[in-house]
């Protein structure tokens, strides 16, 4: 006997259409059985996406999709969209290599209308598809759903302050799973949000304004009454002040509520905004318990739950971090952390506990991170401002103009620089060196072991400018942390090992496989520690003592570290020659990190290849090896 009877016959949004809309509810919950027992298996995240069933449900029972388009965000709330639109099988393989991608991708459906990653994008993308139809002459309705979390970053404002002047038919569902613009709702507010979105009260309200308009003062005044009123009922004031009309809010787990007022919108002409209330891991009562830990999970079993942490279990590099920010911030009370929305996720859980005067999280808004850290520097204040690499991106502008022009000394603790695994391309950190190395004042440094991330901070922290250390996703070597918060010489490298013919310029992670190719090469394997300032020294004297040179590092090699080597050794005259290698031009798709690094040849094998190949006289596609002779 099948555990899902009606699952088992839903293989795309048409099928679930022709449902009778008594049998959604079990449709849902064997949906959310599936995810449970699914994600237990691969891996993946998992409260976030119980969250969204019944929605997804709902969307799919009242949208054309994919003639209508759903637009997702924060793109880790779609498995339940995956399962419903012919991805059941694909996942068994979630996020790994040869897989389906965790994340809504185009090339990978159609009814993924938007790649998504990085959050509040939806409703910007969801406005440029519904003016495209209205310009096309196509009836088709655009949904962008986006997650209260994704509410708090300026460009999710700044869609909405355009789509409500833009005249576009678009709805965005605001999928509030924290609770934090309302409380929960109930059979009042069902009411309420019915009769908002019914055609009997919209037709009542057009046919008003008609009447009232040849009054203006009254028009003004029987428009400011009914916000009053319901302003008083719901929260939807601010979203009504931009131009869309609110309904809600309503309870984003009942499907009785749900499917009517979506299909009550569907009629409706302009801008609409549906909050509905959602529970982060509904229906799986471990993670209704701890949403958190539930959030992003490993393999586990679904009786028993996720395990805790082997003992004696080496430290991510993520903990590293979170370790010496408390030990800085005991020995220094100038020192600010600060956090984009990723406490747990960058380590800053238990400075928050310790120091909760000087932890701030900002929420998703990068930008504002980043010029909330330069304020606090013009103050006399250390801020260190904890960002994955690929979220760094989103503050760009700001690091140069508020940050590195001014000469301030904000600290960035980049995680996850490098490959990051099964979240793929939208989450590689696979350009920061390029973007940080450009910028004057920055000082940029890459560990290769935990104890030397921890001297890192404590160099960079010590500087009168910006500086970023750029640590990689997991954990290192396992080497023994000193506690002691002791730098390192600014722009010096060291020499790891000696050899001859070859000299492997390593910088972070890549020394563990180029000590690893070095002894089936006899190779000289220098750790580089930094990127800017480069030890020029260090590099000119392992030219003169070398025929080759081979930069390797976990980052995008068009301007990347082997650029700085290169450039030191265009002063150079002589037969040296310099071999780069590291991330191809090209976005690296999702999978194991180790199979990942293989495949671009960034492991011990790969960089005996390439430097074999470039001894045989056959240096490799371009897209792959940049090589140049000095």
């Amino acid at each position: 006997m099948t555990l899902y009877p009606l699952l088992d016959t839903i293989s795309d949004p048409a099928q679930v259409r022709k449902l009778d809309r008594r049998q959604l509810p079990q449709l849902a919950d064997e949906l959310r059985a599936f995810l449970v027992e699914s994600v237990s298996r691969t891996g993946g995240h998992l409260s976030s996406n119980l969250g969204t069933v019944e929605l997804t449900v709902a969307l799919h029972y009242v949208f054309d999709t994919p003639h209508d388009r759903l637009v997702w965000d924060v793109g880790h709330q779609t498995y339940a969209h995956k399962t419903l639109t012919g991805r059941r099988e694909g996942m068994a393989k979630l996020r790994m290599h040869g897989g389906i991608s965790g994340f809504p991708k185009r090339g990978e459906s159609p009814y993924d209308t938007f790649g998504v990653g990085h959050s509040s994008t939806s409703i910007s993308a969801a406005l440029g598809m519904a003016l495209a139809a209205k310009i096309k002459h196509e009836t088709r309705k655009v949904v962008a759903i986006i997650g209260d979390g994704a509410m708090s970053a300026g460009q999710a404002f700044e869609a909405l302050n355009n789509a409500g002047v833009a005249d576009a038919d678009m709805l965005v569902v605001l999928n509030d799973n924290d609770m934090s613009i309302s409380p929960p709702v109930g059979a009042l507010n069902r009411y309420l949000a019915r009769l908002f979105s019914g055609n009997t009260f919209n037709a009542a309200r057009k046919a008003g304004e008609k009447i009232l308009d040849f009054s203006p003062s009254l028009l003004e005044f029987a428009k400011r009454a009914e916000e009053h009123v319901k302003g008083m009922l719901t929260p939807g004031t601010l979203f009504e002040e931009l131009g869309l009309n609110y309904i809600g809010p309503i309870d984003g787990h009942d499907l009785e509520s749900l499917v009517p007022t979506l299909l009550n919108l569907k009629n409706l002409k302009g801008p609409q905004f549906l909050h509905v209330i959602t529970k982060k891991g509904q229906g799986y009562k471990l993670a209704e318990v701890d949403p958190i830990l539930y959030h992003g999970v490993s393999k586990f079993k679904p009786e028993v739950g996720i395990a805790g942490g082997k003992p004696g279990a080496k430290p991510t590099y993520t903990q590293v971090f979170g370790d010496w920010l408390c030990d800085m911030a005991a020995a220094d009370p100038r020192l600010v952390g600060i956090t984009p929305a990723m406490r747990e996720g960058s380590g800053l859980l238990r400075f928050s506990e310790c120091y909760p005067d000087r932890y701030y999280d900002v929420g998703i808004a990068e930008q504002h991170a980043v010029t909330f850290a330069a304020g606090l520097a013009c103050e006399g204040m250390r801020p260190v401002l904890a960002i994955y690499s690929t979220f760094l991106q989103r503050g760009y502008d700001q690091l140069i103009h508020d940050v590195a022009l001014q000469n301030l000394p904000v600290v960035f603790a980049l995680d996850r620089g490098g490959l990051v695994g099964a979240d793929g391309p939208t989450h590689h950190g696979a350009f920061d060196i390029s973007f940080l190395t450009c910028i004057p004042n920055m000082v940029l440094m890459t560990p290769t072991d935990e104890d030397e991330c921890r001297k890192m901070l404590t160099t960079a922290y010590q500087l009168d400018g910006p500086s970023a250390v750029r640590y990689p996703r997991g954990t290192g070597s396992g080497a023994t942390i000193d506690k002691t918060l002791l730098g390192l010489p600014l722009g010096k490298g060291e020499i790891r090992r000696r050899g001859s013919h070859v000299a492997l310029l390593a910088f972070g992670s890549m020394l563990t496989p180029a000590l690893a190719a070095a002894e089936a090469l006899d190779a000289t394997v220098a750790n580089m520690r930094f990127v800017k300032p480069i030890d020029r020294e260090l590099i000119l004297a392992l030219a003169a003592e070398h025929s080759l040179l081979v930069s390797v590092e976990e980052n995008a090699l068009i301007g990347g570290a082997g650029s700085e080597v290169e450039r030191v050794l265009e002063e150079v005259a002589g037969p040296t020659r310099l071999l780069r290698l590291g991330i191809p031009d090209r976005f690296v798709d999702h999978g194991d990190q180790a199979l990942l690094l293989a495949e671009i040849g960034l492991d011990g094998d790969g960089i005996i290849a390439a430097v074999r190949s470039w001894q045989n006289g056959n240096a490799g596609a371009p897209e792959e090896v940049v090589a140049g002779s000095i």
